[in-house]
């Protein structure tokens, strides 16, 4: 069945059809559109990669050596065939980008990842007019509400300056790319202390740095013996929890910043001490006040909750439609 749909869903990835690209293939293409660096968007194999400047160095990061990479600046024109592409904030994290994709006077936007909240480390996000909107709903549940980010960065403060009086090293995992430096963003209204860094986040630390970025300073988790921890914070990835890489500091509390906390027992059942409501997506209101600001008269959904967000903007009223796609592995 041909559709006349200016992106469609296909087994490599969204593909815009007048085009003749992709938009974050999760298999290997010639022209691929990419959102972000995140590994569920960002992945390898590709000819060419069309991106945002401020995204480059930490795609770059995660692309081969001799990866052709392509960067546009936020809202400059790039054509394809007869199709028009601009990209544009999606204030997810550094880099982060909505693509713009107009054809025939019709303005479709495949948003990516995104959120609405104020992030000291990428530039916030951009409401486009559009036609057709495709958005995320990773969190698309009316349980799904984020506190001020500030209020989560002092009780992270707090947190550690608690444990540091009773000796503790105070672990705190979180996603390598945008969380962590997000949260050393943060604290560095708080304090100017140097934070220990597993070797996963240092390099994308030092690429935000390059892009402009002003965090708290940090150092290698490596570069000390384990008696010099005490009373220090350390971010490490979540794949770090339970390895033997934890074992340098000795007796520690562990934390995690996710928008997954916000559910009561996950905290629990994960084996944290702590849990920081701190995420990356859109909550409940956000995704739906920009789905409303885009004034888009259809919305595809993809990777989260989309059947219940579909449900419910049906009932409004609203066009609404999933996309099944491979998206959606850090929140």
């Amino acid at each position: 069945m041909i559709s006349d749909d200016l992106v469609v869903a296909t087994p490599r990835g969204l593909y815009c059809t007048a085009g003749d690209f992709y938009i974050d293939p999760w298999q290997p293409v010639e022209r691929a559109v990419i959102t972000h660096a995140h590994g569920d968007h960002l992945r390898g194999g590709s000819s060419r990669y069309y991106l945002a400047r401020p995204g480059e160095g930490v795609a770059r990061i995660r692309l081969p050596k001799d990866a052709f990479v392509a960067s546009l600046e936020y809202g400059e024109q790039h054509t394809f065939d007869r199709v028009r592409i601009s990209l544009h904030p999606a204030g997810h994290i550094l880099g982060s980008s909505q693509v713009r994709i107009e054809h025939d006077g019709c303005v479709w936007v495949v948003s990516g990842d995104y959120k609405r909240e104020f992030d000291p480390t990428c530039a916030p996000f951009e409401v486009l007019a559009c036609n057709v909107f495709i958005s995320e709903a990773t969190f698309a549940l009316p349980a799904y509400r984020w506190s001020s980010t500030p209020i989560v960065a002092r009780e992270i403060f707090d947190w550690w300056n608690s444990n540091r009086e009773k000796g503790f090293v105070s672990v705190l995992f979180a996603y390598a790319l945008g969380k962590a430096q997000r949260i050393l963003a943060e604290l560095a209204t708080l304090t100017n202390e140097a934070v220990y860094v597993h070797g996963a986040v240092a390099s994308l630390v030092e690429a935000y740095r390059e892009a402009g970025v002003t965090m708290l300073p940090t150092f290698p988790a490596t570069v000390v013996s384990a008696k010099n921890f005490a009373g220090a914070l350390v971010l490490a990835p979540p794949s770090a929890a339970g390895s033997p890489w934890m074992r340098r500091f000795g007796e520690c509390r562990t934390g995690f910043c996710s928008g997954w906390m916000r559910v009561r027992g996950n905290r629990r059942r994960r084996g944290y001490d702590r849990g920081f409501v701190l995420s990356d997506h859109a909550d409940w209101p956000g995704l739906l006040r920009t789905i409303r600001e885009t004034h888009a008269g259809r919305v595809l959904l993809t990777h989260g909750y989309t059947d219940a967000m579909c449900r419910y903007l049906q009932e409004q009223g609203v066009a609404a439609t999933a996309l099944r796609t491979e998206y959606g592995a850090e929140n």
